[in-house]
């Protein structure tokens, strides 16, 4: 990868990937650790990334026809032990809260008293809960489908944590339907998959391959679970939602029932499927560059920082002004059916410093405006490419500017997506044996930094398949959708009929 001329961490992603991940969330001031263990802080540029995916899916996800709701942070632990795989898929995951109070020991100490006469489970998530509540709500047939969603948080006792990746506790939407009809509800598990793959792709700017996970990735208790996966910078995958189709496995488990049109008695069929803080984490792996983060336009909080020029004197007053009437004018402005959002930094630091925390924070566009260009009806421009000197300048009348400011934030968009799709393509291989698997991963093995990259091959789609995939340090990512007819010999056990799989090495 092409390196910046200046650089602003002091890693890079060639020399120390994963310390590079962590520089470029501390540059941009994303997050840092909590006291708590395994959490995170987000902090308001993070949070305010969070905002707007929030606020892109959610209006996705109305206008599929779901509603938002919201269920209780502690499940009573006997809900758990109704779905057996779901449980033995979570066990090891589970926060438990045993004490409703505190008091002191004969030390002074506060202890833990007041123990409970049944534990709750802090929700790792919510099917089991949901359920219980579909089995409630529905009678009959004329009571479905039921097409709802949460924002929430959850907690998995992670054991190795990191920012935005995996952290104990997960700010996350999921989704959860209840359908009449086993075509409804693969239907259903399709189309949040699609939604899903458009917001990746059309906002955060990533290339992904959807696809089923194999047997052995299966979401617990569920019958299908379908994934987006993304390549990072060093070739490593990303898994960046799941969509899964239930069967009627919770149904049965959370004594879900309706009355048919024919006036049987049968079990729903049920769904789930979510994203989370992870995507923030995918952004970065996939688009940062050595001098921060690089925002998308369609994502970004701001798409265009105004820089004033100040230099504490009386015409000081003059350059705000005008920084104030470019605001107003630019906000006059779409770009992709929302009005382009500007902020002014009015802050009293110094120039350079100013420029540099907006260049991590990965903002598409900064002005410059002063005497200078006020005199001259012109500002001074810069766009945040990745791996280009993000302090190169261009000068514009305001004219223009605000004439061409929509191709300008879509040059900029679609200059991502290039070098994401670039990338990914140049590390995706087809693999015709085993053999030549085996070189192609091993070339790497001993490389932390880089993966060798995305797999194409021809496996079995059995529970042997693990301990194959273990010996080669890679995982099965998925069965893409666009392969998903293609069957082939597979190149490990040479059983006909086997599906099309990714590997990689992952996250």
């Amino acid at each position: 990868m092409t390196q910046n001329k200046k650089t602003a961490l002091n890693s890079t992603r060639n020399s120390d990937y994963t310390q590079w991940y962590l520089d470029v969330i501390s540059a941009a001031d994303l997050a840092e650790h909590s006291s708590t263990r395994g959490a995170m802080i987000l902090k308001p540029w993070g949070y305010a990334l969070w905002e707007r995916c929030q606020k892109i899916l959610d209006e996705a996800f109305k206008k599929t026809g779901h509603q938002n709701v919201y269920f209780p942070l502690l499940i009573p632990l006997k809900m758990f032990a109704k779905e057996a795989q779901h449980i033995d898929g979570f066990a090891k995951e589970c926060a438990v809260v045993t004490h409703h109070r505190l008091s002191k020991n004969a030390d002074g100490q506060l202890v833990p008293d007041g123990e409970l006469e049944e534990p709750y489970v802090i929700r790792p998530t919510s099917e089991m809960i949901i359920g219980e509540a579909f089995s409630r709500w529905v009678d009959s047939y004329r009571d479905l489908p039921i097409l709802i969603n949460q924002w929430a948080n959850v907690m998995r006792w992670e054991m190795r944590t990191r920012l935005f990746l995996r952290t104990s506790e997960i700010l996350w939407q999921e989704g959860h339907t209840a359908h009449a009809t086993a075509k409804e509800a693969r239907e259903e598990t399709l189309l949040m998959l699609s939604v899903y793959e458009n917001f990746i792709e059309k906002t955060l700017n990533i290339p992904v391959i959807t696809g089923m996970k194999p047997m052995i990735e299966r979401f617990p208790g569920a019958e299908e679970t379908y994934t987006l996966e993304v390549m990072t910078q060093n070739q490593k995958a990303l898994q960046a939602g799941t969509s899964h189709f239930m069967g009627q496995n919770f149904a049965k488990a959370c004594d879900i029932q309706f009355t048919s049109a024919a006036g049987q008695k049968e079990f729903a069929w049920t769904t789930s499927w979510g994203m989370t803080t992870r995507l923030i984490g995918a952004l970065i792996m996939v688009h940062a560059d050595d001098c921060g983060l690089v925002l998308p336009a369609p994502l970004a909080p701001y798409h265009v920082v105004i820089l004033p020029i100040l230099k504490n004197r009386d015409s000081d007053a003059i350059v705000l002004k005008k920084a104030q009437e470019i605001q107003e004018e630019i906000e006059s402005l779409f770009f992709e059916k929302e009005p382009i959002r500007v902020h002014i930094d009015r802050r009293d630091i110094r120039g350079g410093d100013k420029n540099w925390q907006w260049i991590k924070k990965g903002v598409p566009l900064r002005i410059e405006i002063g005497e200078k260009e006020i005199e001259m009806g012109t500002c001074s421009l810069s766009i945040r490419y990745k791996d280009r000197d993000p302090l190169t300048r261009m000068s514009y009348s305001l004219s223009d500017f605000y004439a061409n400011i929509q191709s300008i934030l879509a040059d900029q968009t679609r200059h991502m997506w290039d070098m994401a799709a670039n990338y990914r393509q140049k590390a995706l291989y087809d693999v015709q044996s085993y053999d030549e698997l085996k070189k192609a991963i091993q070339q790497q093995n001993d490389s932390e930094e880089k993966a060798p990259g995305f797999f194409s091959c021809f496996l079995a789609d059995t529970p042997e398949l693990e301990a194959h995939l273990k010996a080669l340090n890679v995982t099965a990512r998925c069965l893409p959708m666009n392969a998903l007819a293609e069957k082939g010999v597979c190149i490990i056990t040479g059983q006909p009929d086997s599906p099309k799989m990714i590997l990689a090495k992952a996250y």
